[in-house]
């Protein structure tokens, strides 16, 4: 359909308006939010009712700001050996293991899988960060594919290392970023991807510049996850990653520094003076046992933090309510967080994608892409824009989606995917898995 309406829903336009619709109305056509408002708009347009809300809540669809599709694989599998105790064990063991065993196949599947898991978890933008070194020469390709055939948004990358050989991933961005450019696309869009500082050397960090540079893109780093990150830093470069990243002009408002855990004071500085974005993955982190980002001190600045699943899923309510929770725990003050998770993901992550993808992201306004996540809601105490965060954080972190739209499509209705065979993808996915453990093992 070119043109519809979803009719008797709850509207949240989030933005700068803010507003909680009752019996709303969205109009939607050509792929864009052409209108919106209480339930006059049904005689005002004569087009076809599309979904009915009833009972439901219409927001914006989510974005996760930071993923890694590749991780999907890893699920179930237990690596052989002594469990992993520090972080660099972990990736040693595992990650380092995983995806230097993917194959071509290994890629489209392994992003397509959580492309349904995005879509079920009304999620409708991505920005990935991806490795394979046995097949990196088209592998965002690969993912590009099962991004399109999903019907959401993605900016991808490739994470350039030396752990494997000087440079690898150089010649893939370029190569990416190159098809994206010349394409122009609404759904595809990319960044320079970089693993770390402390497997990047100097040489390797420059060439990313030079690419960089030439695409006029942004960078897409870990930093500071772990306390290995900082050793390493100091003792071959006497600075923190975060002063030698900046120093050589990997920074700005269009790069990404994900985690940012073991960071003092003067580094949260930097960053702030350098306008780069943060990213805050707290499941991740809490698996992992790394520790906690400091973002109460960072977006107290006014650093951007966003937030991301960092492969762990694609639920960003999960994260939200995760970073709610962690960071009173942490800051032993049930004071705060109240307002400064839902900030990360209801307003920062469309802040940051719009830099990414040029496009009013995250928001119900006229003319914006009709991005929709309709959620099954009915709320128990009345829900107005004064106490909508109260709701969001304790209410319908539970609720289920039941209808998931990208640029007008409607992908999912009455919870069932509407153009992909999730029984196959799934089968396909577990055959490949089986024998991409026993290579690892």
């Amino acid at each position: 359909m070119n043109e519809y309406l979803i009719t008797n829903g709850t509207i949240v336009t989030l933005g700068e308006s803010n507003d909680v619709i009752s019996q709303g109305v969205v109009y939607i056509k050509d792929g864009k939010i052409a209108d919106f408002g209480d339930k006059s708009l049904v005689e005002k347009y004569n087009c076809p009712v599309g979904i009915d809300a009833k009972n439901k809540v219409i927001m914006p669809g989510f974005i996760c700001a930071h993923h890694h599709l590749y991780s999907t694989m890893a699920r179930g599998f237990a690596p052989p050996g002594e469990p992993a105790y520090t972080f660099q064990e972990v990736l040693e063991r595992l990650w380092w293991k995983l995806d230097a065993a993917l194959g071509v196949e290994d890629v489209y599947y392994s992003a397509l899988v959580p492309m349904i898991e995005c879509i079920r978890n009304g999620t409708t933008t991505i920005i990935d960060h991806h490795a394979s070194p046995k097949c990196a020469d088209g592998s965002l390709d690969q993912i590009a594919n099962a991004v399109l055939e999903s019907g959401i948004r993605a900016c991808l990358c490739y994470e350039v290392s030396d752990r494997n050989k000087l440079g690898e991933g150089l010649a893939e961005n370029a190569r990416f970023l190159e098809r994206v450019q010349s394409e122009n696309s609404p759904f595809l869009t990319a960044m320079l991807g970089m693993h770390a500082s402390f497997t990047i050397g100097n040489d390797t960090l420059h060439k990313c510049k030079e690419i960089a540079e030439k695409y006029n893109v942004g960078y897409h780093i870990h930093v500071c996850e772990g306390p290995e990150d900082g050793v390493d830093s100091q003792k071959k470069y006497g600075m923190t990653p975060i002063e030698r990243l900046i120093r050589e002009g990997i920074c700005g408002e269009k790069s990404i520094f994900a985690h940012c855990i073991h960071i003092d004071d003067q580094q949260i500085e930097l960053l702030r003076d350098s306008k780069t974005i943060v990213l805050h993955n707290p499941e991740s982190n809490m698996n992992n046992a790394v520790g906690v980002t400091p973002i109460l001190k960072m977006m107290s600045q006014g650093i951007v933090v966003g937030m991301g699943t960092d492969g762990m899923s694609s639920d960003m309510l999960s994260q939200m309510r995760c970073a709610y929770l962690l960071h009173r725990l942490a800051n032993k003050d049930p004071r705060v967080a109240f307002t400064e998770a839902p900030q990360m993901l209801l307003n920062n992550n469309p802040l940051i994608a719009e830099r990414f993808f040029s496009q009013r992201l995250g928001v119900i306004e006229k003319n914006a892409p009709a991005d929709l996540a309709i959620l099954d809601y009915i709320p128990p105490t009345n829900m107005c824009k004064n106490n909508f965060l109260g709701h969001f954080i304790f209410g319908m972190v539970d609720a289920v989606v039941d209808t998931t739209i990208a640029s007008g499509k409607i992908l999912m209705k009455n919870k069932k995917i509407l153009h992909l065979d999730e029984e196959k993808i799934a089968a396909r996915s577990r055959e490949l898995a089986a024998k991409l453990h026993q290579r690892i093992i």
